[in-house]
């Protein structure tokens, strides 16, 4: 969907910006197609021509939650300190709080639903990339385990069944992430 005609990225992100604008005064659900498009000022045809329905164009506006959890969970060098999250990743979940509301209605309890659904497939790849370029054992499996282990929690702690505030979270997500990759495997 992306790339090529810049009109049709600009029509893009005018539909993005209203879908968020909406949703930042009522859920998802209770968002109409006629109202994206009014706020947008765009025709109903043309929110057809770039989306199949709300759900496709919400999933894209939520698309840049996906690169920046992907790049928190990567934002460090070198050896890994368990006891200190990468700042970005606090930061990461603090913004993350902006549009909850809309993350939790595309990212379902245990990380299912569309949203989830990316991020598990992008944290996956960018995972298993750099534990092959570091020479690191069993780059698919421990990079489906911390996909999992990260696109869940996430989805648990935005639907309020893990406590803590966004650097705590951070900290214990981190623990856990780190131990994965710790983890002797035969």
């Amino acid at each position: 969907m992306r790339g090529g005609d810049p009109r049709a990225e600009r029509t893009r992100a005018r539909l993005r910006e209203a879908l968020l604008a909406e949703c930042a005064e009522r859920p998802l659900a209770e968002v109409s197609v006629a109202a994206v498009v009014r706020r947008a000022g765009v025709g109903r045809a043309t929110f057809y021509l770039h989306y199949e329905d709300l759900q496709a164009l919400a999933v894209d506006a939520c698309a840049e939650i996906v690169r920046e959890a992907v790049d928190a969970l990567h934002a460090w060098r070198g050896v890994p300190d368990p006891a200190s999250p990468p700042p970005a990743l606090a930061g990461f979940l603090t913004a993350a709080g902006e549009h909850a509301g809309l993350y939790r209605s595309l990212l379902a309890v245990g990380g299912g639903g569309p949203l989830g659904d990316l991020l598990h497939r992008e944290l996956r790849e960018r995972s298993r990339t750099e534990r092959e370029l570091a020479g690191a054992p069993h780059a698919d499996l421990v990079a489906s385990a911390v996909a999992a282990s990260f696109t869940g929690l996430l989805a648990d702690w935005l639907h309020g069944l893990v406590p803590g505030t966004p650097d705590l979270f951070a900290a214990h997500i981190w623990r856990l992430l780190i131990s994965l990759h710790r983890t002797p495997l035969p």
